[in-house]
């Protein structure tokens, strides 16, 4: 079994991280920032010391190829450079660092492969500075319309094509990812499941199915001191009493369901006044359709009125799970076992690139544990050597996919 150098690794994972460094050791690098674009050239500048041929698609999105042998779909590797606003060292960057590092290890050893390799960094998957998350990878599958996309603007009304423009990156449409042999991503987990069971990898199986509501009550607003409490129409309370009633059911579906009360709205909002209304969302995830489905009966069964109150729940947006590829899974947890890593398969509940990637490409992805199962937050942390680790497994699961496919 082949091993990446950690060391190069380390030093690559800080040099990324003085592009947009945070007071706390965290980053701030928002999708075509001026620190996306500075991390966007360090990265084009090592990839071109690596005689690697590197193109921009229409989205902004980075393709860094080393040539193969033959004139084969490539084998692809990365993630996103983009972070949210003080978020960590590691999410989205390490899956472009450890690709770039398994490309170092290639080209140190003389590793000659059918298959081209192409590390990708795609653009504005955090969707903090352009709505939505996810946005560049959902044109290339068709999930999101391009136009639309385009026009997202950002707090200061800059649109994403004036920023993608402006950036020097964008290329042509026929520059896009339309096939290759194989996607990759690895990530950091974002959650504490590899810590807590002591793992070194999670071999990513697929994406959970979600569905999100959001549950409005309505009441009427009156004076706060001078309404007697039983001629009250009051939706606070009323919506107080839904949430843990719903809490309630949700418990009895499965130990796997995880439902988030993620925001919830009062109007007009001010102390002395009785509410008129109490807007509040329900989002839930689980591998199970049928599970979904549930929780989808949960609420079209909420009552219409209650406490003098009336209730209408809206769907705002649903996804079905995505399962990856049973080829390319079982080549990241082979190279796992044959490293002697402790692993697990297991589903991510948070989305990727990767989902909308495997709409037309084999993929799986990769997890290295973080501590305390923190992310989205400056004291994000997965160890050195952990990430090596990570790396170690993308180096050969791509090279166990090249023979594979190669031989069959």
């Amino acid at each position: 079994m082949k091993q990446c150098n950690a060391n190069r690794l380390q030093q690559l994972i800080e040099l990324f991280s003085e592009y947009g460094r945070t007071e706390n050791n965290g980053v701030t690098r928002l999708s075509l920032s001026a620190e996306d674009v500075a991390a966007r050239k360090k990265f084009q500048e090592l990839c071109e010391e690596l005689e690697m041929v590197v193109t921009y698609d229409d989205m902004g999105n980075i393709y860094a190829t080393l040539p193969g042998k033959k004139n084969l779909p490539p084998i692809v590797l990365g993630s996103h450079l983009d972070s949210v606003i003080k978020g960590g060292r590691f999410d989205g960057v390490l899956g472009v660092l450890t690709a770039l590092e398994v490309v170092y290890t290639i080209k140190e050893e003389n590793i000659e492969l059918d298959y081209p390799i192409t590390i990708v960094n795609f653009t504005n998957e955090e969707g903090a500075r352009f709505e939505p998350s996810i946005m560049s990878s959902g044109v290339l599958s068709g999930k999101f319309e391009k136009t639309k996309m385009l026009a997202s603007t950002d707090t200061n009304g800059i649109s994403f094509s004036q920023a993608l423009n402006e950036s020097g990156f964008q290329g042509p449409e026929k520059n896009r990812l339309h096939e290759a042999s194989a996607f990759i991503e690895l990530h950091i987990e974002q959650g504490p499941v590899l810590e807590r069971n002591n793992l070194d990898i999670g071999v990513v199986e697929g994406v959970l199915g979600m569905v999100c509501y959001e549950i409005s009550v309505y009441g009427e607003s009156n004076h706060a001191g001078t309404t007697p409490i039983g001629m009250r129409k009051d939706p606070m309370f009323t919506a107080a009493n839904l949430i843990v009633d719903i809490q309630k059911q949700l418990q009895r579906l499965d130990s796997e369901l995880v439902y988030t009360i993620g925001r919830i709205n009062a109007y007009p909002n001010i102390h002395t006044v009785i509410p008129s209304e109490v807007t509040f969302t329900l989002e839930a995830r689980h591998q199970d359709p049928q599970v979904i489905a549930e929780v989808t009966r949960i609420v079209n069964e909420l009552p219409g009125s209650t406490n003098n109150c009336s209730i209408k729940s809206t769907r705002l947006w649903d996804r079905d799970t995505v399962d990856f590829d049973t080829e390319v899974v079982n080549s990241v947890e082979d190279a796992c076992k044959e490293l002697g890593y402790k692993g697990k398969r297991m589903y991510s509940g948070a989305g990727h690139d990767a989902q909308f990637i495997a709409s037309y490409i084999p993929t799986a992805m990769i997890f290295v544990p973080s501590v305390n199962g923190y992310s989205h937050r400056e004291d994000e942390l997965t160890s050195y050597e952990d990430c090596a680790k990570g790396a170690n497994v993308l180096l050969n699961a791509v090279l166990k996919l090249s023979r594979k496919k190669v031989n069959s």
